[in-house]
């Protein structure tokens, strides 16, 4: 479908922001190139300039850099609908890169045509900077696991994230997601080794709390998770109840 990034694009700012029939219209004439990029590329490198925004429509990419030894850190996990490079607007010199975590569909949308936009549509512009804003809290939640909670928290932390992100667009129904991330790019965001996360899974496995097979994650016992985690969504800012703050789903 032409429409489909405007479409994903129109769901997640409806999740944050008070959008008008007119400006659903006008999201809808936004001119995008579509295009599919293969698991590990990088659709933005760091030091590029660049001169259009990314809409993901179907996959899932992440945000990362590398220390001069060559670690890399995942700063940033991006589920459909969102815009993960918006602050290229301001910002034209990347100063990290965002790559596909696996197959991706992505819309690419000129600056000049974001920039129109917001000067026709002051209520997406808002809501387009609201975005900016919650990727901000997202970031600081980030560093406060990084920093203060132990490797079981963060783990436990991210699995509800990306839970609650995930169900937010409709694919995650009853606590079961898809989760593509391998061992080596949980432990990159979790700031854990490999060893660790796998030692967490399968404790988080053997306590009946989750059950992953492959990418299908499905979370057994969402309440206590939840806590392990010391997960609270509100940094998340949905304008509308996901639905998912403590109730486990029927039958666990």
């Amino acid at each position: 479908m032409a429409d489909e990034a405007q479409r994903v694009l129109i769901r997640r700012l409806d999740l944050v922001a008070n959008l008008n029939d007119d400006d659903r219209e006008a999201l809808l004439r936004l001119p995008t190139t579509i295009k599919e990029v293969e698991a590990g590329v990088d659709i933005v490198s760091e030091g590029e300039r660049v001169k259009q925004c990314c809409v993901l429509i179907d996959g899932f990419t992440h945000r990362y850099r590398h220390t001069f030894e060559g670690k890399r850190q995942i700063i940033a996990f991006h589920v459909p609908g969102d815009i993960p490079d918006l602050h290229s607007l301001h910002i034209n010199v990347m100063d990290h890169s965002f790559a596909a975590t696996t197959r991706s569909k992505i819309g690419f949308v000129s600056h000049e045509a974001v920039w129109s936009l917001c000067i026709a549509r002051p209520n997406v512009a808002a809501a387009l900077w609201l975005e900016t804003l919650i990727d901000g809290a997202i970031f600081r939640e980030w560093i406060v696991g990084l920093g203060r909670l132990s490797g079981k928290s963060r783990t436990a932390h991210l699995l509800c994230e990306l839970a609650m992100r995930l169900r937010s667009v409709g694919m995650a129904p009853d606590h079961v997601y898809r989760l593509p991330l391998t061992q080596h790019e949980l432990a990159d965001a979790l700031g854990l080794t490999v060893v660790t996360v796998n030692r967490v899974l399968q404790e988080f496995k053997l306590e009946g709390l989750l059950d992953r097979d492959r990418s299908r994650m499905t979370i057994k016992n969402w309440s206590t998770l939840v806590r392990i985690g010391e997960f609270d969504p509100d940094y998340l800012h949905f304008r509308v109840d996901v639905d998912m703050k403590a109730t486990p789903p029927t039958g666990h």
